[in-house]
């Protein structure tokens, strides 16, 4: 194989974008290339390989050698985007690094997206990082990081990937909430062992296990079958909770101001679920990486609790 220093930086880039935005034609309109173009890049590229990077399924995906190549795409942009945070401090007002349409992208999960994680990223982008955050469940994060579409990851996985470091961040601690009304007229006990069944509980989408987990733990059941209202939102979830639709299994820190205001009840006051999380990022040596790293280890440690 080719040496990764002699591939063209602009061949990389094509690559990353078929990916990133899911075809040649979008890819084309990032790059203000033709289409054909994208095609002829992706070829070279192929060829200089010696194996097919994109596998053209829909979703268009990488193959394993795609991967390593999207990964390393990755890299260089953060090896730019190091270089422009150096070169802005010996230079203000200089060029930049990165190209507008280049980001550097991390997978977070939703909860942590509508609770703590902006809080602890906004002093990065106010310093003008190009950031991207792809949401996803915790339990996934890691293949976004897996596939080198992402540079890191927050998720529940404990053990380092290949290639990465990982940090503990605490836990999150779920509760189980209705709408008042909702609770008074079908869970007038709370939730038990007998009733769960009855009503309907809201999930961010079919992979979502967080409602099942939380009601066998709390019980102590071996296996637990619910109903569900899918909605891909933990804002959305705790909006729908209020207006009656069902039960939610959310973040207490995202239910806290409601609870408190009596808009919503918890409904097994004496149990919480703690999902404890950590960030993967790649064992890298990066001033950018570094300060994307130190901005959540902080944060989290101020509103999560110790895992």
């Amino acid at each position: 194989m080719t040496n990764m220093s002699s591939y063209d930086p602009a061949a990389l880039e094509c690559l990353a974008a078929i990916v990133e935005e899911g075809g040649f034609e979008r890819a084309a309109q990032r790059l203000h290339i033709t289409q054909s173009a994208v095609s002829q890049r992706l070829r070279v590229l192929e060829a200089q390989v010696g194996s097919v990077l994109i596998v053209r399924s829909r979703p268009l995906k990488a193959t394993p050698a795609g991967q390593l190549l999207l990964k390393h795409s990755q890299q260089l942009r953060l090896l730019r985007a190091d270089l422009e945070r150096d070169l802005r401090d010996l230079t203000p007002g200089g060029a930049g690094g990165l190209r507008a349409d280049e980001r550097i992208a991390i997978a977070i999960n939703a909860d942590s997206i509508a609770t703590w994680a902006p809080d602890a990223l906004q002093p990065l982008v106010q310093d003008g990082l190009p950031l991207e955050v792809i949401a996803d469940d915790q339990d996934f994060t890691p293949e976004w990081l897996r596939s080198g579409q992402v540079l890191g990851c927050v998720t529940t996985l404990a053990q380092a990937l290949r290639g990465c470091k990982v940090l503990p961040l605490g836990a999150m601690h779920y509760v189980a909430v209705a709408a008042p009304d909702y609770a008074r007229r079908h869970l007038p006990q709370g939730l038990t062992a007998h009733n769960f069944h009855r009503v309907p509980f809201l999930s961010y989408n079919r992979k979502d296990d967080m409602q099942a987990e939380f009601i066998a733990r709390c019980f102590g059941l071996p296996r637990v079958a619910l109903g569900h209202i899918y909605l891909p939102s933990s804002e959305g979830q705790v909006r729908a909770v209020r207006a009656g639709w069902g039960v939610g299994v959310v973040p207490e820190l995202l239910a806290r101001s409601a609870l408190a205001q009596g808009e919503l009840v918890n409904l097994a006051p004496a149990f919480s679920l703690p999902i404890a999380l950590y960030w993967h990022c790649w064992n890298l040596q990066s001033a950018l990486l570094d300060a994307l790293t130190g901005a959540l280890t902080a944060h989290a440690a101020q509103v999560l609790d110790a895992a």
